[in-house]
């Protein structure tokens, strides 16, 4: 029943988002029909607004039932625990991880519930670009280790690597309500998990570095 709910809300949200929003969408590799059913994990890099699920106009209706049912997806305490857009929040991704932004037993959690029959969705900055291009204290938007925790766990599939244009011009952190009949743009590509995984060096921490590094490029190079 959750994940129907789920389901009808973010069918919703595209049905909106589509009727108010023009989405330019770049591929910038090949993909098929076929590849959704092995998208493994979704990564979100430019994370900058509460709305991002205005991206969902670019997800065929079979992907978004899979993403709703099958979906494990680390959410932010905070914005869980808001009244409004924490419930919001909790009916459309009915089985998000609330985690905090520490690396305590809420990530550890998480981290036991990926296994090789999930879809994961993640947005390895771990917090909110304003719009003067830091987070909400001033610091540099980074990459954070648990991407590297998450990939080293699985060893097929595909990794949806989704490169947002950024929606400071819809809604900024600390805005309530967006702006109408703007252009949204993201970038795409995929990513095999087994290729990736072989190109990457096998000792642990040396694999989390050199993943984090070449994700932060990926984040300074190829959003629109």
């Amino acid at each position: 029943m959750r994940s129907l709910l789920g389901f009808f809300i973010v069918m919703i949200v595209k049905v909106f988002s589509h009727l108010f929003y023009r989405l330019e969408l770049k591929w910038l590799t090949p993909f098929s029909k076929d590849n959704w059913d092995k998208i493994r994990v979704v990564v979100v890099l430019n994370h900058t607004s509460l709305y991002e699920p205005l991206f969902s106009q670019a997800l065929p209706p079979k992907f978004i039932w899979r993403f709703v049912h099958k979906m494990v997806a680390p959410a932010a305490d905070k914005t869980f625990n808001r009244p409004i857009v924490g419930t919001f929040w909790k009916m459309m991704i009915p089985h998000a991880s609330s985690i905090s932004r520490k690396r305590d037993e809420s990530w550890d959690q998480f981290m036991d519930r990926v296994s090789e029959d999930s879809l994961i969705v993640i947005a390895p900055e771990g917090r909110m670009k304003r719009p003067n291009g830091l987070d909400k204290d001033g610091k540099p938007m980074t990459v954070r280790g648990g991407i590297a925790d998450i990939i080293a766990k699985l060893d097929s599939g595909l990794i949806l690597m989704a490169y947002s244009g950024g929606l400071h011009h819809v809604q900024s952190p600390g805005e309530h309500f967006p702006r109408f009949f703007k252009t949204i743009k993201m970038n795409i590509e995929t990513i095999d998990i087994a290729e990736y995984k072989k190109s990457m060096p096998t000792e642990v921490r040396a694999f989390k570095l050199k993943l984090v590094e070449d994700f932060q490029h990926r984040l300074e190079t190829k959003c629109p």
